[in-house]
């Protein structure tokens, strides 16, 4: 691997006579293009659905600037084995706050957690329907359906930066690192866990966008994202296996613990608000349908 993760300068401009070079790094500029395909999508589904598509993208900035916030607060709290290693913990970067090489404002040289943004996504998607009185859970299941597709591309962002990569292989897909870990050699192919992902959020985005489109009105609302917090969760936990660079605290792998709780939950909640469904399938009974509610714009 071996990509400059500099995308591009513009300038110089003097502003006040100071001499600016600014500088877009390909990490940046690929998270920008997952989140701008997302909301053309989730703006697709809103306007199908009978919705103010508008409301995408006035939302999208509480979604962004929480999603961000929160995506780096959890990197800050749970940083990964190596960077404690190298003393850079969560201590560290409470002390160094203002550090603009490597502190805790630096987003654009990577971490970014996608537990934090989704957390903080969620919670930008609730604060502003709630301030227009919107109906917030089938807006979540928007969300659900087109969050996928901005980690399926934000995920090239690690490529870049040369992250999210796992134990050695002999795959023939395996990739090179130019400076892997201490204990292996710089001809180490490894695990490319960001194409995993990639292509898991891909499938993920087909298999829920199939399912929004021709069953959402079988099912209540709220359940297309439960789904989300099924799928994406699921093999999260798997491929933490498969990492060297995990998040540990309290001698526990973070990512994949809470990985494994969300979906645990996820599912029983699905189950449970289908529960009578279910009784009657196991019965042998037609199952009840549950009528959506007639589309209205919102």
């Amino acid at each position: 691997m071996n990509i400059d993760q500099r995308g591009f300068e513009i300038g110089p401009f003097d502003i006040f006579g100071i001499t600016l070079h600014p500088t877009f790094h390909w990490y940046g500029l690929i998270i920008v293009a997952g989140i701008a395909l997302a909301a053309l999508l989730a703006a697709w589904m809103a306007k199908r659905d009978d919705k103010d598509p508008d409301v995408v993208w006035d939302a999208l900035i509480w979604v962004v600037i929480l999603g961000v916030v929160f995506a780096r607060a959890w990197h800050v709290l749970f940083p990964s084995i190596s960077m404690v290693e190298s003393g850079r913990d969560t201590g560290w970067y409470l002390s160094h706050f203002f550090d603009l090489n490597e502190g805790p404002l630096v987003i654009w040289s990577g971490g970014l957690s996608i537990f934090g943004a989704v957390i903080g996504g969620v919670l930008g998607v609730l604060l502003y329907t709630w301030r227009h009185k919107l109906d917030i859970l089938s807006w979540l299941d928007i969300g659900a359906v087109a969050v996928p597709l901005g980690q399926a591309i934000g995920r090239w962002g690690n490529y870049v930066n040369q992250e999210l990569y796992g134990k050695p292989t002999d795959l023939p897909w395996g990739i090179k690192i130019d400076n892997p870990p201490l204990e292996y050699s710089e001809a180490t192919r490894f695990h490319p866990l960001f194409l995993y992902e990639s292509l898991w959020n891909l499938l993920t985005v087909g298999v829920l966008l199939t399912v929004w489109l021709k069953f959402r009105h079988r099912l209540k609302q709220g359940d297309i994202l439960l789904m989300y917090l099924v799928m994406y969760p699921t093999v999260r936990a798997l491929l933490e296996f498969l990492r060297i660079e995990v998040a540990m605290s309290g001698g526990i792998n973070v990512s994949q613990v809470f990985s494994a709780l969300v979906a645990v939950v996820a599912a029983l909640a699905l189950i449970v608000r289908h529960r009578h469904n279910i009784a009657r399938r196991l019965r042998g009974d037609a199952p009840a349908e549950t009528p959506a509610p007639a589309p209205k714009n919102s």
